[in-house]
């Protein structure tokens, strides 16, 4: 089950479209859709989260909790709405592809995908760009 939860006044307007396109995301990687909540929330919150529980005393965009077992996608992934709307920005993209693009990455990490090296990096921004154009 997908839950949106909200730690700031933001507010996604299509939960229910976004739901279904996650669902479809897991399935087609081949995995089973357990609880997955995203969390949106302010650069403060997730740093904080970064500090305390990964150790980097940077802002980011995105941090997974991953709960996952084997192909039983579980977990928490938190998102920062003011990360996103400057990376929409830095990018010239819209805040809603952004957002999409921020929320799949989450999933695809769930999914198995990694983002460390620079073949997983390609590989991780050709699944984003595949789902997006699903959506």
């Amino acid at each position: 089950m997908i839950i949106f939860n909200y730690e700031n006044d933001f507010i996604l307007d299509n939960e229910n479209k976004l739901s279904n396109w996650i669902s479809q995301v897991i399935n087609l990687e081949g995995c089973k859709e357990e609880d997955i909540n995203f969390i949106f929330c302010d650069d403060h919150y997730l740093h904080k989260l970064n500090v305390d529980f990964l150790d980097h005393d940077t802002l980011t965009d995105v941090i997974g909790f991953d709960y996952s077992i084997g192909k039983n996608l579980q977990g928490d992934i938190y998102i920062s709405i003011e990360r996103v709307e400057d990376n929409a920005k830095e990018f010239k993209v819209s805040f809603q592809e952004e957002l999409h693009r921020v929320m799949v990455h989450g999933i695809l990490h769930f999914c198995g995908y990694k983002d460390k090296l620079d073949d997983e990096v390609k590989a991780m921004r050709t699944k984003e760009d595949f789902y997006l154009k699903k959506l």
